[in-house]
């Protein structure tokens, strides 16, 4: 295995260990803080804005390049 297949086959894993890990941060954050069904659901949705502007990133410079 080249260090270019390594590299394309850890960097997607490792991303989604760190999306994951995020997400049980936010999730154990707002347990702790009581932020309720509305407060969960505001903070998942200010994550997974993070991670779709990531994805749409990814897509726009695979099409341009």
């Amino acid at each position: 295995m080249t260090y270019q297949q390594f590299e394309a086959l850890a960097m997607p894993v490792m991303i989604f260990a760190l999306v994951a890990f995020m997400g049980f941060i936010v999730w154990d954050l707002a347990k702790k803080s009581k932020a309720g069904r509305y407060g969960t659901f505001v903070l998942f949705s200010v994550l997974g804005l993070g991670v779709i502007a990531f994805v749409i990133k990814e897509v726009v410079i695979g099409v341009i390049g």
